[in-house]
């Protein structure tokens, strides 16, 4: 690469040396025609060992991968020396999932090479979107908990944090989506089938991890065995995470599975191959797949299995990094932070007490101690049932020495709940990390706060609720422990790469500065009353509309209209997300359009994206009933130019950096007071979306930076949703709002499913027999009217990009870089440690 993209310090291989070696050997010399020609062409030559011209798409993405990693392989390596020299204070985020999306583009513009992978697209005659195409999105995560995961880990990098990611290294990602007959179907997405070329196997760094079970395939189903102690290694694969930059190099590292000496030769040579090899896909198995089904208890007790795998991997790797450089362990708080995502590595509270105890032969006050001022935990969810318990009686089978440290833990712990509120059981019932009789059960999110220092929420009005109510007598007891850490997302990834077009106009109005301090925005504020500038916005808008309209008929065959009002939905299918409303407020659109074809208006184009669990049917009778609702639309020639839907398969970060910068409307309709925070809302935000949306999640903040004014709000607050359980009746809205009834009343005479009656009974039991929940019926009259004051503002064009320019301005709080300032000034009291 040339001089101004590699890092300084960081010298690409030398095709000369190469030549040498060739020349010695009586072969002829690679002709070259310029360094970072020299590296594509190594790669491709000698990793394949075919003659260039003979390697197809794949081959030529590899090759492109690799010479992208040999830039930053000494920055890498010169990080970890740097912190292993220094010894800073050290972050670990340990997260279930990490959704990193593709390597390649965003690697590539975070060490600021795009001079020169442009200029070696050009002289190597390369397809860069073919080229990008061949990666495919790390199966590593499903939603939003594992894309803040990686906006997190690239702000870290980004920001000089001596940080490292844990994770599991899943073979198979959650599925791949396809639809049939407008019904979700699931295969599986086994994105490693190829070699990952970014990944960095470590198997000399290996930890072995102790259970009490041991694994069983029976019937084709993978099965926990209990009471047959067995050993799993975890191996190490790395993954390089750039910060902007390229000044640090930091690491994700994945763990995966493997059993110690499993091959059964003597089984083998009598000819019983499967079982000779039975062990060893038994223990590999634990890393196979993401989110095991947890229908059944097989496939929860393998989950369980894994987020210990999880913490017990990391907490050995972990101490293994402290102990190289520092021999007292009363330094682990002043030297690690370890941070928590959720409630799945929840377990770290007892491995790391059961290391301090057994292995470094502590006592228990200063074990507990080390504990608490070492782990952190961030909660992100209010839904009771996300809260995670697992039963008592597992943990006596499977990890009986972890029972009895949290047993203790929770005796110690409700001898000072009783202390300090004497006489008041019902407290200490419900605080108590094991919950009552008959089935036992062990609360994950109690048994975190406990035993961390620090309990954040991700969003005010999801910070103030879990105080207020999910974890409110922990609260009381803790009130130090818990704030507030609204999510942010990183304008590397979510500006700069996926909308190139609006960051150009952006530069040009006000420098790059934006690119490391979104706060920079603000200063876009005054120029919503400049021309100029609202025409290059404009202008932007346009051209991401159409790019995305191109891309989506080459890959999917769909023609959508990139001068229609793009109005956008993308979330996991979940009936507090509230696909089904919106899907409603289309019906209705579509009613009027039938009883009334003449009004003039802007076509509209309803986008939405989404995965539902496997096993949760009724979002799956969503997804249905929404391709059944396009089918319907777009054949009728009364409307099919004036709307259209479409439903888009296999939702993914990829098909996110293409869909978000072109959409025209957000729509953040959840429930209020059950999202915790949202991070596709600020994603719209910044790519110039308006918002229509409830006063939930983040949304709130949004509304406050950008002024309420700039956003379309409708609907309950948390507040009214909470007050009205108990007579809420949805039947009220249907018999006394003619198009709530209209709307209803032809989805269920089988208008949209002629040929298969009956399909959506389901909906009507949601949102009539058994009382509308999510309460879509309440909220669908005040949606229709922000939706009819969106249309108005649409229709005046400078007074739609006054109020897009003030949201861009708006949307510099949402940066990851400054939610990352706020955990490490306030959470893990951690500075940079820059790399020389």
């Amino acid at each position: 690469m040339n001089e101004n993209a590699t890092p300084a310090g960081a010298q690409p291989p030398q095709p000369a040396d190469i030549n040498h070696l060739l020349t010695q050997y009586g072969c002829g010399p690679i002709q070259f025609t310029g360094t970072s020609d020299a590296l594509y062409e190594r790669h491709l030559m000698f990793d394949n060992v075919v003659d260039a011209a003979a390697t197809g798409a794949r081959e030529r993405y590899e090759a492109a991968a690799r010479s992208v990693r040999d830039v930053l392989s000494q920055r890498w390596l010169r990080t970890e020396q740097t912190y292993e020299r220094e010894n800073p204070k050290r972050i670990y985020y340990l997260s279930m999932e990490f959704l990193i999306g593709r390597s390649l583009a965003n690697t590539i513009t975070n060490l600021r090479l795009d001079p020169v992978a442009q200029r070696l697209v050009k002289e190597e005659n390369l397809h860069p979107l073919a080229l990008i195409e061949q990666e495919p999105d790390a199966g590593l995560g499903n939603g939003g908990l594992g894309r803040l995961a990686a906006c997190f880990i690239d702000s870290m990098a980004t920001m000089q944090l001596p940080a490292m990611g844990y994770g599991l290294r899943y073979e198979y990602g959650i599925f791949r989506q396809f639809i049939e007959d407008g019904w979700q179907r699931e295969r599986p997405d086994n994105w490693l089938r190829h070699p990952d070329p970014w990944e960095v196997p470590r198997p000399h760094e290996r930890v072995e991890i102790k259970l009490g079970c041991s694994f069983e395939v029976r019937g084709g189903t993978l099965g926990v065995v209990p009471g047959r102690p067995s050993s799993v290694f975890g191996l190490p694969f790395d993954r390089p995470v750039a910060g902007y930059g390229g000044r640090t190099i930091n690491t994700l590292r994945l763990w995966a599975a493997a059993a110690p000496d499993v091959f059964d030769f003597q089984a083998f040579s009598a000819g019983e191959f499967v079982s000779a090899l039975a062990g060893q896909l038994s223990a590999e198995s634990l890393t196979r797949v993401l989110y095991p089904d947890d229908t059944t208890s097989q496939g929860q007790g393998l989950r369980f299995v894994q987020e210990y795998f999880l913490v017990a991997c990391s907490l050995a790797d972990v101490v293994r990094r402290f102990r190289r450089i520092n021999a007292d362990w009363s330094a682990l708080p002043r030297k690690v932070a370890i941070q928590l995502n959720d409630t799945h590595p929840s377990l770290a509270v007892p491995e790391l007490m059961r290391i301090l105890l057994d292995d470094a032969g502590l006592g228990w006050d200063e074990a507990w101690d080390l504990t608490q001022q070492t782990l952190a935990y961030t909660n992100h969810t209010l839904l009771p049932e996300a809260l995670e318990t697992w039963p008592l009686a597992w943990f006596e089978r499977l990890l009986p020495r972890h029972l009895e440290i949290v047993l203790e833990i929770n005796r110690r712990f409700l001898d000072d709940v009783r202390a300090r509120f004497p006489g008041d059981e019902d407290r200490v019932r419900r605080v108590s990390l094991v919950d009552g009789d008959p089935n036992r059960r062990i609360r994950m999110a109690n048994l975190a706060v406990v035993g961390s220092h620090s309990t954040n929420g991700v969003a005010a009005i999801h910070s103030c609720l879990l105080r207020t109510e999910t974890l409110r007598d922990l609260a009381e007891m803790y009130p130090e422990r818990f704030s507030n850490k609204t999510n942010g997302v990183t304008p590397r990834r979510w500006l700069l790469l996926a909308n190139p077009a609006l960051a150009g106009r952006i530069t040009a109005a006000i420098g790059d500065g934006w690119i490391t301090d979104l706060a920079q925005l603000e200063k876009l504020r005054p120029l919503a009353e400049d021309a100029g500038f609202r025409d290059a916005v404009r202008a932007a808008k346009r051209e991401a509309k159409a790019s995305f309209a191109h891309w989506l008929r080459a890959a999917e065959g769909i023609s959508i209209d990139p001068d229609s009002i793009f109005d956008s939905q993308v979330k996991r299918i979940h009936e507090y997300k509230r696909q089904m409303l919106n899907a409603l407020r289309v019906v209705v659109l579509y009613n009027r359009l039938r009883q009334d074809p003449a009004p003039e208006m802007a076509p509209r184009t309803f986008l939405f994206a989404g995965k539902a669990a496997p096993a949760y049917h009724l979002a799956k009778v969503i997804i249905k009933f929404i391709n059944n609702l396009a089918a319907t639309i777009n054949q009728d020639p009364v409307v099919r130019h004036r709307l259209k839907v479409v439903f888009l398969p296999e939702y993914c970060v990829s098909l996110a950096e293409r869909l978000i910068p072109a959409s025209d409307v957000s729509n953040q309709i959840s429930t209020a007071g059950y999202e915790a925070s949202g991070t596709s809302n600020m994603k719209f935000m910044m790519n110039g979306a308006l918002t229509i949306g409830t006063r939930d999640g983040a949304t709130i903040e949004m509304a406050e930076a950008a002024g309420e004014d700039n956003l379309f709000l409708f609907g309950l607050t948390a507040g009214q949703v909470a007050g009205s359980r108990g007579w809420y009746n949805p039947h009220w809205h249907y018999d006394n709002e003619p198009e709530t009834r209209a709307a209803l009343d032809l989805i269920f005479s089988d208008h949209f499913s002629r040929h298969e009656p009956g399909v959506f009974e389901p909906l009507r039991d949601a949102l009539l027999t058994h009382g509308d929940h999510y309460m879509h019926l309440a909220d669908l009259r005040s949606y229709l009217a922000a939706d009819r004051d969106l249309v108005g503002l649409y229709a005046d064009a400078d007074g739609w990009v006054r109020k897009v320019i003030m949201n861009l301005a708006a949307s510099g709080r949402f940066s990851s870089d400054r939610t990352i300032a706020e955990y490490a000034a306030e959470i893990w009291q951690a500075g940079p440690c820059p790399v020389p």
